[in-house]
């Protein structure tokens, strides 16, 4: 799609009627259905629609495109600002689904939903998360520029593309656009530009209630170009002046850039604007009707749409063709000239591993006590060389975490200090900002063409719950690295260790939580992980230990999330200890016990549930067979999970309470994380079940 310059800017009778047509098509499907967004919708069309008709490079026809410019409207409540550019370049998008609005089976859903209509980039609603996961796409499109073509000079590669951004009050009040925007000043994404709409209106009515600091200072202070418009003497958006800002700001390539529009909500509803019951309540049919004649359209019409302003509009159909086809020829070049990384993109843009890769996972020895966490680091960084597309970090806790993928490759911008610096470097420095990096990392996997994973204490993925959340809801291959597991951390005391945390994120649909007993569970389940990237989709949370735990010989049906570790003495086992993690060496102790009293006693390893509950009923009864009722579950942490796999006569050796600053050993003793205390709850079991 050809953009045009300043010089060339063109805004015609046409234009602007297809901007009218946007805001009425707003406000028709707003009253039609009774409840939404419309008065920002009206009063973004001008900008939405020069975004996508003006400046954006993009293709209708294939809205996957590699080649194209991102877009991200951060503020999903007004998703119609959205859908109605959709539907009048040429998406999937009919007037039929804007009359369908917020109504069951639609592709116009209240809030944008990712991979529910085409041309939405993220599922945005949770206010923030739509700037973060902006910034990370933009940390992607670097990335991916590094890993295919990273000799090209600036603006040359058929990689270089843009992330525009729409931005409201709500997502810069959210102190998760604040934890973005201070990164990507700081990583000088240049790449990246936000239309924050400055329109002074929020659901308890003007700004000014809560909302008063000077934003572009802010953001100047965080190292972003900053502009701002104003509206015209009427109130309207400043089109030129908003195209010449958003052309300079794709010229800033030194710095993100964030341009303040000053809106006026509803514009031009003659009564309903600049108020705050337009935000989210449909306006009333004589306002709309009222509003009608203000712009010169029938108001005894709904959803009036001319065949002139859509064939107007449509025609960004062909410069999205034509705009596929100049970087068709680009691409085509670049394969010539650069075949080893023309293989290497076609096998990542499929999501396919390489041949032999599993080779370079470490097996790590039987008997030698090995962290999780130290174990997940060796495997990364064994990764690292065949896996080019594998890139992450933590936040500020990689010595911890043992997230560095490569100790002498920073991912960090031209002109940082540090020795290993470099723009395409394979170890992020998220800082301290777990959730935003978790909705960056979001935006990372929504961009595509890479892997990426991050790290923290699992005790702070509760900061980042929510971006987590939002992984889960869009199916998105990311990995979180979540360290110091239990109160196996000890002396840090309780406000580091995590107690309800597995369980809670458990809870969450779609997200799968792997705690491996070992260094070799844990290599199995990086593998799993990596090969589900492409085939099943989801994200993953890795539950790591501080502190050593019993290396046991590998077994590949750990990537069934559960297997049997070591099998009874009988035919049968008489009882049954599942556990997860570290304190599958409890397990393995209290069986030896057992065992020598002559009860018949399996361990089963559970490092992810959620992987079990996938296999066939088959393997699953195989496993657990439905006949021993005597089970005993253990896992520090509360005991939520696991009533529904040790029933009635079960027993679960939890922690349901806050732990305490102390020596690791000395609170498993004093919680009852012991293999006597395991024996006892199985030979309570026992009893139970054969009472």
């Amino acid at each position: 799609m050809s953009t045009q310059t300043p010089e060339s800017f063109e805004w015609t009778d046409l234009d602007r009627r297809a901007v009218d047509t946007a805001r009425l098509l707003a406000a028709d499907a707003v009253q039609k259905v009774g409840n939404g967004h419309p008065g920002t919708a009206m009063s973004l069309a001008p900008a939405a629609y020069t975004i996508f008709q003006k400046v954006m490079k993009h293709d209708p026809a294939d809205p996957e495109w590699t080649g194209r410019d991102r877009f991200v409207l951060s503020p999903g409540h007004t998703s119609l600002t959205l859908y109605t550019q959709l539907f009048l370049a040429g998406y999937e998008l009919e007037l039929d689904d804007l009359k369908a609005f917020r109504t069951q089976g639609s592709k116009t859903p209240g809030h944008p939903e990712y991979g529910h209509t085409a041309g939405v980039e993220t599922t945005t609603g949770p206010l923030g998360q739509g700037a973060a996961n902006a910034v990370g796409m933009a940390m992607a499109a670097r990335y991916e520029r590094g890993l295919f073509d990273p000799e090209a000079p600036e603006g040359t590669s058929p990689f270089d593309h843009m992330i525009w951004a729409i931005v409201s009050d709500g997502d810069l009040e959210e102190g998760v656009s604040a934890e973005a925007s201070s990164l990507a000043g700081h990583q000088k994404l240049g790449n990246l530009v936000f239309l924050y709409d400055d329109n002074h209106i929020s659901i308890e009515g003007d700004t000014e209630t809560a909302f008063s600091e000077d934003v572009l200072k802010r953001y100047e202070a965080y190292g972003w170009h900053t502009q701002r418009i104003e509206p015209t003497a009427d109130g309207d958006v400043d089109v030129p002046a908003l195209h010449a800002a958003l052309e300079a700001a794709r010229a800033e390539t030194g710095r993100p850039s964030i341009i303040a529009m000053r809106t006026i909500i509803a514009w031009p509803a003659p009564t309903a604007q600049n108020t705050e019951a337009s935000h989210g309540s449909a306006l009333g049919d004589e306002e709309i009707a009222a509003t009608k004649r203000v712009l010169g359209f029938d108001p005894e019409q709904t959803f009036e749409v001319s065949d002139e302003v859509l064939s107007h509009a449509r025609r960004a159909l062909d410069r999205g063709a034509e705009a596929h086809a100049a970087w068709d020829k680009k691409i085509a070049e670049w394969r010539t000239a650069q075949p080893e990384r023309a293989e290497l993109f076609d096998r990542v843009s499929k999501g396919e591993l390489p041949e032999g890769w599993q080779d370079a996972l470490p097996v790590f020895e039987e008997g030698k006590s090995v962290a999780t966490r130290a174990a997940s680091g060796k495997i990364l960084q064994a990764l690292g060389p065949v896996l080019p597309e594998l890139w992450g970090g933590s936040a500020d806790l990689a010595g911890s975490n043992n997230t560095t993928i490569d100790k002498t490759s920073s991912f960090l911008p031209k002109g940082n200090p540090l020795a290993e610096a470099n723009p395409y470097g394979r170890t992020v420095h998220f800082g301290i900002r777990e959730f935003s990096m978790a909705a960056e990392m979001n935006g990372i996997a929504l961009h595509g063409n890479t892997r990426i994973y991050g790290g923290t204490f699992l005790v702070f993925s509760d900061y980042m719950r929510n971006a987590v959340r939002m992984s889960a809801l869009m199916q998105l291959p990311v990995t979180y690295v979540w360290t110091h597991d239990s109160i196996g951390l000890g002396e840090d005391g309780p406000t580091h260790q995590p107690v309800e945390h597995l369980a809670s994120l458990r809870a969450i649909p779609g997200l799968n939580v792997v705690r491996p007993a070992d260094a070799n569970e844990t290599a199995i389940a990086w593998a799993e992980i990596l090969k589900r990237h492409a085939t099943d989709p989801a994200p993953h949370g890795l539950a790591l230990t501080r502190q050593g735990v019993p290396t046991y010989a590998p077994n590949e049906d750990a990537a069934k999330g559960g297997y049997v570790l070591a099998d009874s003495s009988t035919e049968v086992p008489e009882v049954i200890i599942m556990a997860t993690g570290s304190e599958v060496q409890l397990a393995m102790a209290a069986r030896d016990a057992l065992e020598a009293e002559g009860t018949g006693t399996r361990v089963v390893s559970m490092p992810c549930v959620e992987w079990f509950d996938q296999q066939p009923a088959a393997y699953r009864e195989s496993v657990l067979p439905a006949a021993v009722k005597a089970r005993v579950a253990v896992e520090a942490g509360i005991g939520l999970t696991w009533y529904r796999y040790v029933g009635d006569a079960g027993r679960i050796v939890s922690l349901e309470h806050f732990g305490a600053s102390a020596d690791a050993n000395a609170l498993f003793a004093e919680y009852g994380f012991t293999p006597e205390n395991v024996a006892a709850a199985a030979r309570a079991s026992l009893a139970a079940a054969r009472a």
